[in-house]
């Protein structure tokens, strides 16, 4: 869960950019989009040696919503619901800070620039890499995001572990100006299959 989060930041961190600007520059502007309310959105898949999944994220200030095909969670900035098709359930807990570092994708940018160093890996073929190298010792070897020189959007990111692994994130869809409400980021019994066991642990 973290993994894609991470970077699902790193994509739309790279998205908000409107022209060539230092890596650093582009993590302050997106954190300032986020935090006025801004709502963006976008789809997804991942695949790695260990499978795939797809799935489109929603993102409104500290709010947020996954629709995945392993996970669905809803957070409206007081209460999350987390539904996890592996037990059927859907958890419903008031997060704690140190919770929310690990899910929320506001928590992650807020402590992006200070966990990783951003550089330019170079470019080719209308596209440029960014290269996001963690700065304390991790199982993460680096994270590399494609950008498209014409439209400032993302094609790719991968992330290469030390083992050698890696895991591949491709956008099929990105929305700066996504429409949201309140009731976006509320569960909703009818996105996830009928008789689900609803846990409350707050």
């Amino acid at each position: 869960m973290k993994r894609t989060f991470l970077v699902f930041i790193t994509m739309i961190m790279v998205a908000a950019a409107a022209s060539a600007q230092s890596p650093s520059s582009v993590v302050d502007k997106v954190l300032a989009a986020i935090k006025a309310g801004k709502a963006v959105s976008a789809s997804y898949s991942v695949a790695s040696a260990h499978g795939a999944s797809r799935g489109t994220l929603v993102m409104s200030g500290k709010k947020f919503r996954v629709l995945a095909s392993d996970i669905k969670c809803w957070y409206n900035g007081t209460t999350m619901w987390a539904y996890s098709p592996a037990t059927d359930e859907v958890n419903i807990t008031t997060p704690t800070a140190a919770d929310l570092q690990m899910t929320n994708p506001y928590s992650v940018a807020q402590n992006f620039k200070s966990s990783y160093i951003v550089s330019k890996g170079g470019t080719s073929g209308g596209n440029y890499t960014l290269r996001f190298t963690p700065k304390k010792k991790s199982n993460v070897k680096h994270l590399l995001v494609t950008v498209s020189t014409s439209t400032w959007l993302i094609s790719k990111a991968v992330i290469v572990e030390n083992s050698g692994n890696k895991t591949t994130i491709t956008i099929n869809n990105y929305n700066r100006n996504a429409s949201a409400t309140a009731a976006t980021f509320e569960f909703n019994k009818n996105q996830v299959p009928p008789g689900t066991e609803i846990v409350d642990l707050r």
